[in-house]
């Protein structure tokens, strides 16, 4: 099988990434072309209502800052995993929820041991063909946070999350959209700057001009 048209999404907790990205992976599929959503979680909401339900503040108090960055970081590997080995077998287009900065990330922002192993174990899996950032206020995101009623943030937290996308290495290679705009105004920026990706493999959608704040993103 080929390599797999891929997608990325990343940013802070509350940046839009999910919606985003299953709205993205639906519009694709209205245009006619094979697409479909992947998460590619850690499992943190998941590990911090267990941790409460045990009488522990979250996931790192429960298993402790060793063992609790190594069980995110496989149980994100496996989720990616299991992105890569699906979009080669079907050949869909795979739009993706998080990728593997996003472990770098928030070990670097929690100040965790073993970023370099995790980096170095996660460069087996495939760089997507586009990655956009969305960059989104730390403000903007902690309410967002706050909205969806699963979890809550700390401003100085997503200020390390943010901080910590933009010291990547690859950070410069990413596209960065403005993630403090309405879901549409993201969503069109986003659907003209994946259009050249999925065109190479699905053919030409049909065209028309989209507007994104004070940008006119026309696709040719």
């Amino acid at each position: 099988m080929g390599r797999p048209v891929m997608i990325a999404l990343i940013g802070v907790d509350g940046s839009g990434k999910t919606t985003q990205a299953r709205a993205l992976a639906a519009r694709l599929r209205e245009r006619g072309v094979r697409a479909r959503y992947f998460e590619n979680a850690g499992g943190r909401p998941l590990w911090n209502r267990l941790a409460r339900a045990l009488g522990r503040a979250d996931g790192t108090a429960l298993f402790g800052r060793t063992v609790y960055p190594a069980l995110e970081a496989t149980v994100r590997a496996a989720a990616m995993a299991r992105t890569v080995a699906v979009a080669r077998l079907t050949g869909q287009v795979a739009v993706l929820d998080r990728w593997t900065w996003c472990q770098d990330v928030i070990m670097a922002a929690r100040g965790d041991r073993g970023r370099r192993a995790v980096r170095t174990v996660y460069a087996v899996f495939p760089r997507p063909a586009v990655v956009c950032f969305l960059a989104t206020s730390p403000g903007v995101a902690q309410r967002r946070v706050a909205a969806r009623g699963i979890d809550t943030e700390e401003l100085a937290h997503l200020r390390a999350l943010d901080g910590a996308y933009r010291a990547l290495p690859e950070f410069g290679s990413f596209v960065t959209l403005d993630g403090d705009g309405t879901p549409d105004e993201v969503a069109a920026a986003l659907d003209a700057v994946v259009d050249a990706a999925v065109d190479a493999v699905a053919g030409p959608a049909p065209r028309r001009g989209v507007m994104k704040g004070p940008f006119l993103y026309r696709r040719r």
